[in-house]
């Protein structure tokens, strides 16, 4: 059974995939979980630690998939494509991605959110570094500078990813994956 936190936290997720993060407020979460907007508050204080929070909880889920997908006994490069999967949205309006987007949003300069968002980020990054370096290391993959593949990687993501959550024409999944995977080879093959 899940715990309180927890349940709030998955049905602020459910909530954000069926209704948007627009229609989240805490006493609708709270009716749908049994609780009062007050014991709500109590776990976590604001809505933006909420989606914080949740985003957090989130990401703990995606990096139990991530650690495995990276662990297991096959080229480097495929690999990186199972990162790829798992790191870019699933659909225009993914939760992940939209929780992401808001609570980036809601961030100011110098906050504390800030510094937990980096540390979210830099788990991706470091993931990504070690990877390419591994495959370098294994002859694998042409020799670059793994920090600096990773960055632009990255960055490649984020825009793909939010062109992909938001739901601009012209863009969808299995395109997006092309464009990487072309992107991918190109830089390391």
């Amino acid at each position: 059974m899940k715990q309180p936190r927890e349940q709030v936290m998955a049905a602020a997720m459910a909530a954000i995939a069926d209704r948007g993060l627009a229609e989240l407020t805490i006493a609708g979460l709270g009716r749908e979980v049994g609780m009062s907007s007050g014991h709500i508050l109590y776990y976590f204080g604001s809505k933006d630690e909420l989606l914080l929070q949740t985003l957090e909880w989130s990401e703990e889920q995606l990096g139990i998939e991530r650690r495995s997908a990276l662990s297991k006994p096959v080229p480097a490069r495929e690999r990186i494509d199972a990162f790829v999967d798992l790191y870019l949205p699933d659909r225009p309006r993914d939760p992940r991605w939209v929780l992401w987007a808001e609570v980036w949003n809601r961030s100011q300069p110098g906050e504390d959110a800030l510094r937990r968002q980096l540390e979210l980020e830099l788990v991706w990054h470091r993931d990504l570094v070690a990877l390419v370096a591994e495959g370098i290391s294994r002859g694998e993959l042409r020799a670059v500078d793994p920090e600096r593949f990773a960055v632009r990687a990255r960055a490649l993501l984020d825009g793909f990813g939010t062109h992909l959550v938001v739901g601009l024409p012209g863009t969808d999944r299995a395109e997006i994956l092309g464009h990487v995977k072309e992107f991918l080879d190109d830089a390391l093959l």
